[in-house]
């Protein structure tokens, strides 16, 4: 009997049921107020970037602000306050609330 097992795809034994698949709508829409106050209180670090699913441009803000040594955060901080008054969307293109 144990010979008739399969292991699924996350090491388990496989039950001949799809894996529930998730949907995009199921999660709620990032806040806009929060948006605009991690932009002013932790932009230079890119953390409204990754709150709202832009990892890449949080990445790079991060990294810009921390290879030169917090010299750039002035840079990065200046970029975070002109996304927090134009960016209205998160990266799914859902409208913040």
């Amino acid at each position: 009997m144990a010979a008739n097992l399969q292991w699924g795809p996350k090491g388990g034994v496989a039950t001949g049921q799809a894996a529930p698949v998730t949907d995009v709508a199921q999660y709620a829409a990032k806040n806009r107020s929060l948006f605009m106050l991690l932009g002013l209180l932790l932009g230079a670090f890119g953390v409204h970037n990754f709150y709202a699913g832009y990892i890449l441009r949080g990445a790079f803000q991060l990294g810009l602000t921390c290879a030169t040594l917090f010299y750039g955060g002035i840079l990065s901080w200046c970029w975070a306050l002109v996304e927090i008054l134009v960016v209205s969307r998160d990266a799914l293109e859902r409208p913040m609330e």
